[in-house]
């Protein structure tokens, strides 16, 4: 036999790919700060270079890009919301969804699968029906369906009228959907940086630098940045840094849970969401059940949450679906929810000059996503803010022009 050479273990493995983005060090001023690395935060960056030119820009992170929210929610989008202002911006959101792979130049693995509503009660029915018709009047794909329609396009829902919340029916948008999260944040991240944006992880913004009334750079855990415009997308964590410039912004955070169950076969054809027993359903390209649940009712920024809300979660999951009882749970992880006081959210100029808010977003953040960077992004270009996020100023909880959307957004998404 011919003597071989013994082999080094991996040698046969392909090399490591390069990374998407470069790692840089931050420089002492840019034109534009934008504190946090998620979703919004890249997605502005990327707008701000499309739209409007503005190519110095650093976006810092304070843990690794997209790791927060962005990797913690379930990934559903939609535009079905009640009121005029909600449906215009996440109808602006839905529209780029639909040709952002070929902005972005990366795969997102978007599938406008279409999302149910359900309802289970008469009321439910009834403020369904309202929120169908709103739409329809916005311009927004969207349908009632009864309990035969629902099972047409699940069948896996269980329809019988002796569980405790028999489906009355639902509302029913085509076009909605799920996209790949991680795919999305990694596609922004890459466009970004292709423009000369400078990513920087690992690095935590403690503070403010100020003139008088005007925010002219950040504290940072690797030294000052001065910067001509600050823009917050920091989600959860807004309020802890507005409080050292005294700007009070009314949001609560809570966790809100998710799990994933083990590799199935393609077994459910749509995303399917109830509100009145909190949980919602998707299945992921891979073949895991995605669910979704209500939040923790307590203030809190941990990334996991209370057992109990899981058990109720799976009961709610396998009295609808009762083949699911025989799926096994895999993981559980929570994100952090930024609630404001109308389910709405919060964007657009602050009492100081150069600063730019952008929060609140509840368990609407990521189908928002495109719709937000791209408004967010001419606010902080043109110092106005755009028309459709214009209805979502910090001043509107002392005018008392709220935007109510406890209903359409209800305890999730």
């Amino acid at each position: 036999m011919p003597k071989t050479e013994p082999r080094t273990p991996g040698a046969d493995l392909p090399e490591h790919p390069t990374f998407l983005w470069e790692s840089p060090e931050p420089r002492k001023r840019y034109d534009v700060v934008i504190v946090g690395g998620g979703g919004h935060g890249l997605a502005t960056a990327h707008y701000l270079v499309k739209n409007h030119g503005i190519t110095d820009i650093a976006v810092i992170e304070r843990g690794w890009l997209a790791g927060g929210n962005m990797a913690r929610n379930t990934t559903i989008i939609r535009s079905n919301y009640l009121w005029d202002e909600s449906a215009a911006i996440y109808e602006h959101a839905l529209t780029l969804w639909e040709g952002l792979e070929e902005d972005i130049e990366y795969p997102i693995l978007f599938s406008q699968r279409g999302v149910l509503n359900l309802a289970h009660t008469l009321q439910d029915v009834r403020d369904s029906r309202r929120r169908v018709e709103a739409n329809k009047l916005n311009g927004i794909d969207a349908e009632w369906v009864d309990a035969e329609g629902v099972k047409e396009l699940c069948p896996l829902v269980n329809i019988s009228s002796d569980i405790r919340y028999p489906v009355l029916g639902a509302t029913y948008q085509p076009r909605a959907g799920i996209a790949k999260h991680d795919y999305v944040g990694w596609g922004f991240a890459r466009k970004a940086a292709s423009a000369g944006v400078h990513l920087i992880q690992d690095t935590e913004v403690t503070g403010f630098l100020t003139e008088g009334n005007r925010v002219i750079g950040v504290r940072t855990s690797r030294g000052d940045i001065a910067a001509g415009r600050v823009a917050l997308a920091a989600a959860g964590h807004t309020s802890t840094l507005t409080d050292t410039l005294g700007i009070r912004v009314p949001i609560q955070s809570h966790p809100l849970q998710a799990l994933v169950s083990e590799l199935l076969e393609p077994v459910h054809p749509t995303v399917v969401m109830s509100n009145a027993v909190h949980v919602y359903v998707s299945q992921a390209h891979k073949g895991e059940l995605v669910m979704g649940a209500g939040i923790d009712s307590y203030n809190g920024y941990g990334q996991r949450g209370a057992f109990h809300i899981i058990e109720r979660q799976m009961a709610a999951a396998v009295e609808l679906f009762p083949v699911f009882a025989r799926a096994h749970l895999l993981r559980t992880w929570a994100g952090i929810v930024d609630v404001s006081p109308d389910a709405s959210p919060i964007v657009g100029l602050t009492p100081y000059e150069n600063l730019f808010l952008n929060c609140g977003w509840g368990t609407g953040g990521f189908k928002a996503t495109p719709g937000v960077g791209d408004t967010f992004a001419h606010t902080i270009a043109t110092g106005e803010p755009h028309p459709l996020i214009a209805p979502f100023t910090l001043d509107r909880f002392v005018s008392g022009r709220l935007v109510d959307e406890h209903g359409a957004a209800a305890v999730a998404h």
